[in-house]
């Protein structure tokens, strides 16, 4: 079986991510570096993958008085996953976003971010005591996420202070949690375009791998991967 490439995005906590995506046997790794700028390394890439990680700046969706609650930022990385992103477009490129992956992506389609869930009243998403927390979360009917997980709602993870808020141009929301944030984005029209799931929870990290929130997402994106490359 020809193996499939997939270029993960640097991050503190690469190792899960990759060790996670390996687990389709047929998966070589590139790691995608702000660090090191190695955008050349994108013609290589079946799929790609969008991590977690820092704040992204507001600037890029006009809100610069949003810094005031930004924990930490690195420019550097927004301007490289920009240029990511942008390839995975024109190129036709499956694409995956993981929690900062779907903030990043979000503002890149147009849209907005909560900067601080607390402050805006959700205080039920951040890690506690340095443990996730878990809560359900919706899968619209008809929606990618949908097909993929088999499910109306499953039980997903949640460590983050930021989400999306206006959602951007050609996307949808597929996911929402209890109190209302959305956890998951997709491509409003999918017909002719290439795979695009963007999720807020770590499916990498999750508790159960077995859930199809966690491995579903995981296998649906490899499959598309594999069958388009």
């Amino acid at each position: 079986m020809k193996k499939i490439v997939i270029g993960i995005t640097e991050c503190g906590k690469y190792e899960n991510y990759a060790q996670w995506i390996a687990q389709e046997a047929d998966v070589e790794i590139i790691r995608l570096s702000y660090k090191e700028n190695n955008l050349s390394e994108l013609e290589k890439c079946d799929g790609i993958v969008l991590t977690g990680g820092e704040d992204i700046n507001p600037i890029l969706y006009h809100k610069p008085e949003y810094q005031k609650f930004c924990e930490d930022k690195i420019d550097k990385r927004d301007a490289f996953e920009w240029k990511v992103l942008e390839f995975s477009q024109n190129k036709h490129v499956p694409l995956l976003g993981i929690c900062r992956g779907l903030q990043i992506g979000n503002v890149f389609f147009g849209g907005t971010l909560i900067p601080d869930l607390i402050t805006w009243g959700k205080n039920q998403h951040s890690k506690v005591k340095g443990h996730d927390l878990y809560h359900t979360a919706t899968a619209e009917p008809g929606s990618l996420l949908h097909e993929i997980t088999k499910s109306d709602s499953g039980e997903v993870n949640s460590a983050h202070h930021q989400s999306a808020d206006a959602v951007g141009d050609e996307l949808m929301v597929n996911s929402v949690s209890p109190d209302g944030v959305i956890e998951g984005l997709e491509r409003k029209e999918r017909k002719g375009k290439s795979f695009l799931l963007f999720v807020q929870w770590h499916p990498e990290r999750m508790k159960d791998q077995e859930s199809l929130f966690a491995s579903g997402i995981r296998k649906g994106f490899a499959e598309n991967v594999r069958v388009t490359c």
